[in-house]
C-alpha cells in the first residue's frame, strides 16, 4: 500500500515536473545554442540502430536545406560564442563518428547537393585498413570541396575511461597529429569513443591541444557548457528512423534530454511501470 501511495505521488509529481520541464524551455534563451546532429552510417543495407538510410538522410538534410538552416563547423560556433558575433540565422552542426566508407560514397554527395557542411570525426587505425572505412584519399577529396571537417575519434576507438594515462595520452595525441599529417590541415575537436569520459580524460583531452570535445549527451550545445563535454542530439539510437522522430529530435532536444533524465531516475528506482509511460521519440 506504502509503494501504491508512493507511486501516485510520484506520478502526481512526474506530471507537474514534466509541465514545468516544457515552460522552462519555452521561456528559455536558445538563440545562442546550436543542435549538433550525431549520425553513423548512411547506407541501405546494414539494420541496425547506427544505421539512417539513403532516402532518409536524404530528407532530412533537404529539410534542413529548405527550412533556412545554416549548416557551421565547430570552430566557426566556438568563433562566434567567445567574439560575441552572431551566429546565423538557425545554425546546425552535423557529425559523422567512426569515419565509415558511406559517409563518402552516399553521404557526402547528399550533403554537396544541398551545400551543407559537417565534420567527420575519424580513427587514424581504420583508415585505409578496413574497407567498410574511408581511405585518406577519399578524405583528402571530401576535404577539398570545403563542405567536410575533420576530427578525431581516437586511434583504435578505445574507451578512454578504461586506459593508463600513458595511453590514454597516446589515443588522444597521436590520432590528432596522424589526422594532422595526413591531411594537413590543424584538429581542433575530438568525439569521445562511446561518449565515455571522466574528470581525467577531460583534462588530458584539454591538454593534448583540443579545443572542444563531443560526448553523446543528449542536448543542444549552449555557450555556458564546458568545452570538454558538448551535447549532441544523437539521430541513431533507432531501428525506426522516422521524418518525425528527426523533427522533433532537432527542435526539442532540449526538452527530450530532460524528460529521458526523468525516465531514467524512474527506471533506476524500480519504477519501471511508471518510466513505461514516458516515451522518448
Amino acid at each position: 500500500m506504502k509503494r501504491f501511495l508512493k507511486g501516485c505521488l510520484l506520478a502526481l509529481a512526474l506530471c507537474a515536473l514534466l509541465s514545468f520541464v516544457c515552460i522552462a524551455w519555452m521561456f528559455h534563451d536558445t538563440s545562442r545554442d546550436v543542435p549538433i546532429l550525431n549520425y553513423h552510417q548512411i547506407n541501405d543495407t546494414a539494420q541496425n540502430a547506427l544505421t539512417v538510410n539513403t532516402e532518409q538522410f536524404e530528407t532530412q538534410m533537404k529539410y534542413l536545406a529548405e527550412q533556412g538552416y545554416h549548416s557551421i563547423t565547430p570552430s566557426e560556433m566556438l568563433d562566434a560564442w567567445e567574439n560575441g558575433s552572431e551566429l546565423p540565422e538557425k545554425p546546425v552542426i552535423i557529425t559523422f563518428d567512426d569515419g565509415y566508407v558511406d559517409n563518402y560514397s552516399n553521404a557526402f554527395p547528399i550533403l554537396q547537393k544541398y551545400n551543407l557542411k559537417a565534420t567527420i570525426f575519424l580513427i587514424p587505425d581504420y583508415v585505409n585498413v578496413y574497407p567498410n572505412y574511408l581511405t585518406w584519399a577519399q578524405a583528402a577529396e571530401m576535404q577539398r570541396s570545403g563542405l567536410i571537417h575533420f576530427g578525431s575519434h581516437t586511434m583504435n576507438h578505445s574507451v578512454l575511461t578504461e586506459l593508463s594515462q600513458t595511453e590514454l595520452r597516446r589515443q588522444l595525441v597521436d590520432s590528432k597529429q596522424a589526422i594532422e599529417w595526413h591531411l594537413k590541415q590543424p584538429v581542433a575537436f575530438i568525439a569521445y569513443p562511446c561518449g565515455a569520459y571522466n574528470q581525467q580524460v577531460i583534462e588530458r583531452t584539454s591538454d593534448a591541444g583540443y579545443r572542444a570535445a563531443f560526448t553523446v549527451n543528449y542536448g543542444w550545445a549552449s555557450p555556458s557548457e564546458k568545452r570538454m563535454v558538448m551535447d549532441r542530439v544523437p539521430i541513431f539510437g533507432s531501428n525506426s528512423h522516422t521524418f518525425l522522430r528527426f523533427k522533433l529530435r532537432l527542435t526539442c532536444a532540449p526538452v527530450i534530454c530532460r524528460v529521458n533524465a526523468i525516465k531514467t531516475y524512474l527506471e533506476n528506482e524500480g519504477y519501471t511501470s511508471l518510466a513505461s509511460l514516458i516515451v522518448i521519440p
